[in-house]
């Protein structure tokens, strides 16, 4: 009899490590740098990663305000909210949101990419996105 699970590595929450990371989203294409962001959030990167745990890293993205799209999406793109309300639709252009805080953008394009679990909002804590290139958090992130 072969037992199937010998294969597996279980790991405890105790025996996770999360380093950080600097991404600096200048002249890159949104959805490019979003998903590179959240495989980093979910620890997909790592050897031990586990579904059920928050094994990820942190991130630190930087000029979230040179972010852009492809093609016409740039004029095109809008963000739906709703109040809950009846006629409580907002809808915010790319543009507008871009003017009114560039770091939103980023934020929304990693949420989208993240699973839709408690996890998610473990996740989204380690994300840290500044609309420059200054943060406070240089002394946490290595030179490589």
């Amino acid at each position: 009899m072969v037992n199937k699970d010998l294969n597996k590595i279980s790991i405890s929450s105790k025996e996770i490590s999360h380093e950080w990371h600097l991404i600096d989203a200048n002249d890159q294409v949104l959805g490019r740098v979003a998903t590179q962001i959240a495989m980093k959030l979910m620890g997909k990167e790592k050897v031990g990663y586990a579904p059920n745990l928050a094994t990820g890293d942190f991130v630190v993205v930087i000029n979230s305000k040179g972010v852009k799209l492809t093609g016409n999406k740039d004029t095109q793109k809008e963000y739906f909210k709703h109040s809950g309300y009846p006629g409580g639709e907002k809808l915010i252009k790319f543009q507008e949101m871009m003017e009114k805080d560039p770091n939103e953008v980023v934020v929304n394009a990693v949420k989208g990419m993240l699973p839709k679990n408690k996890l998610r909002d473990v996740m989204m804590k380690r994300l840290k996105v500044f609309s420059d290139s200054s943060h406070p958090f240089e002394k946490n992130i290595e030179k490589k």
